[in-house]
């Protein structure tokens, strides 16, 4: 893996995971030594952070953006016309069988959820499975790209609210509806209950946002 990259995907998660908080400044020289690399490659790192939203260049040099209530608002405005699509497509495209062990696998997510880090994080990846099902059902490279873009995001959006065992257990029904409709074939069925599964979701994190 090229330095750069390293770099990259080592500010990415610390970012997402708010070990750096918003409004860190990333001075180079303690990131290059934190790193362990020259400054020329966490340059490239650091600008690619700031084509994605992560980080701002400014006069202060380069910071990690805040995250606000109306930023939510606007990354959800934006998932649901990309995710509801998305959806539907799946459900046009997609293989049934698929989704169908997914509702099964999603049924069973309950079993899962229970506040443990390693049982929440195997929640995490069978929702991450969904996803890239979705994903590949679509056959739209551009729609896979843009959602992949908005999932950072969202990701960091995930941290600011607690891992509620209440609301990952109705989140999980809301996913498994969600891969009933596309193992039906159902379209509209598909995105509305993507639709519904975003508005409950943003509900809960406006609800449990704690601004830093």
């Amino acid at each position: 893996m090229r330095a750069s990259d390293k770099a990259y995907a080592a500010l990415r998660d610390d970012i997402i995971e708010w070990r750096l908080l918003p409004g860190t400044v990333l001075a180079e020289v303690e990131q290059s030594e934190r790193l362990g690399i020259s400054r020329t490659p966490l340059r490239e790192a650091l600008s690619r952070l700031t084509a994605e939203g992560l980080t701002t260049a400014g006069g202060r040099g380069v910071v990690v953006t805040d995250i606000s209530l109306d930023d939510i608002d606007e990354l959800f405005e934006l998932r649901e016309t990309l995710e509801g699509k998305a959806a539907a497509l799946a459900a046009e495209r997609g293989d049934p069988e698929t989704f169908e062990r997914l509702r099964r696998e999603l049924l069973h997510a309950p079993e899962l959820i229970g506040g443990q880090e390693p049982a929440l994080h195997d929640y995490y990846e069978l929702v991450g499975r969904l996803d890239a099902a979705i994903d590949a059902a679509i056959s739209n490279a551009y729609l896979v790209q843009a959602m992949r873009s908005l999932r950072v995001h969202l990701v960091r959006v995930r941290r600011l609210a607690a891992d509620d065992a209440a609301r990952l257990t109705a989140a999980a029904a809301e996913h498994a509806a969600i891969a009933e409709a596309i193992a039906a074939g159902n379209p509209r069925l598909a995105e509305a209950a993507t639709t519904l599964h975003l508005h409950r979701s943003l509900s809960h994190v406006k609800a449990t946002h704690t601004p830093h």
